[in-house]
């Protein structure tokens, strides 16, 4: 069984009410508007676009590298005021947060595809390489900076493609083609988004909310640790209903059968670690609240090295699941088909291993 968080009653947040939700969804509204302001004032950019990021050419580095985290205090700050709408619904206005928080959602997620198409064609790109005894990335400029994020920060040199197999070299090219392309569509949904009517309503909402809060009638003396407590339940609990046992072995035949097959369909398998994952994050946010806005707080190894875990997960899936619809492609040579299901078989691996290593995380804490 995985063992239970210490109970929020049992620790001084115990005594806070709705008048430190107020307080924390002010700071997070005024760090919203900050970015936005710090965004605009760096041209609105999201990070130079993948066609100049592609040919390594132009652009402030300074200006970027601030506009990047701009828009990534920008995602923080509305994940953050999302889950907490979502957490202490019962003390807020409740028309309010069910048609603020969806907004919130589908603006962190649109501000967040750029920097994921990215990032899981560099994790495709170097498996690959991997795989074919490469121990670099040949012929790629470091990876962009993007609307939700930078990618990963590394450089790497020339190197003799000569070692590589013709069907890891044209899986490669296949994977930069179509993720590229994806890339580059969420770089236009992003710029659209970030100058549409939608978001420029939900950046008055949050500017409100930066001055007032608000709170249902008794919201403001209400005691938040019941409902943070109901944010762990949920996440115990979805931790319990997972497969740990199988988790256990670093090799899972079954969740390899289903992505080979020709069924395009998310994993089956996949499902309940992406929302442990997501009510993980809901919990750790829940006690961000309780803690206080700007309270400075231990941090929590086990929280930290399991939503790692879960992250790697989620980032080992999606990879696999691109790699898999890559090599659906029509009129592809066996070769190419071969190595793409390679990496597909690689890529799954990764995520048992992310459950195996949440899985010693998760009941095997370290003290």
């Amino acid at each position: 069984m995985a063992q239970r968080h210490p109970d929020p009653t049992d620790t001084p947040a115990a005594t806070a009410t709705g008048d430190a939700l107020a307080d924390y969804l002010r700071a997070q509204a005024t760090e919203f508007l900050r970015a936005l302001r710090l965004h605009r004032e760096t041209g609105g950019h999201t990070g130079g676009g993948p066609a100049r990021a592609r040919a390594g050419t132009g652009g402030h580095a300074g200006g970027t590298e601030e506009c990047v985290d701009a828009a990534r205090a920008l995602r923080r700050s509305a994940r953050r005021i999302s889950a907490s709408l979502h957490t202490f619904r019962p003390l807020l206005d409740p028309d309010w947060s069910e048609e603020m928080r969806p907004e919130l959602a589908w603006l962190s997620g649109t501000l967040g595809l750029e920097h994921a198409y990215e990032a899981r064609l560099e994790r495709l790109l170097l498996a690959l390489h991997r795989l074919s005894g490469a121990a670099v990335l040949p012929g790629r400029a470091a990876a962009p900076a993007t609307v939700g994020g930078a990618g990963p920060d590394r450089s790497a040199p020339a190197a003799d493609r000569g070692a590589l197999t013709v069907g890891v070299a044209k899986a490669g090219a296949l994977l930069e083609r179509q993720l590229t392309l994806a890339r580059t569509r969420a770089h236009s949904t992003a710029l659209q988004a970030l100058g549409s009517a939608r978001f420029h309503a939900v950046a008055d909402k949050v500017a409100l909310l930066a001055s007032e809060v608000p709170l249902a009638p008794a919201g403001r003396t209400t005691a938040l640790h019941t409902l943070a407590a109901a944010a762990e339940e949920r996440l115990t609990d979805a931790v319990t209903a997972l497969p740990l046992i199988t988790a256990g072995h670093p090799y899972n035949a079954e969740a390899l059968v289903h992505g080979l097959s020709p069924e395009p369909s998310p994993h089956p398998q996949d499902g309940p670690w992406h929302q442990v994952r997501l009510l993980l994050r809901l919990h750790r946010y829940a006690h961000e609240v309780l803690r206080g806005a700007g309270t400075a707080a231990p941090v929590d190894v086990r929280l930290l090295s399991a939503g790692q875990a879960l992250n790697r997960h989620r980032d080992a899936s999606e990879a696999a699941a691109a790699a898999a619809q890559a090599a659906r492609t029509p009129r592809i040579t066996p070769a190419t088909a071969y190595a793409l299901g390679v990496l597909h078989a690689d890529q799954r691996h990764e995520v048992e291993a992310a459950r195996f290593a949440f899985q010693q995380t998760w009941q095997h804490p370290t003290p």
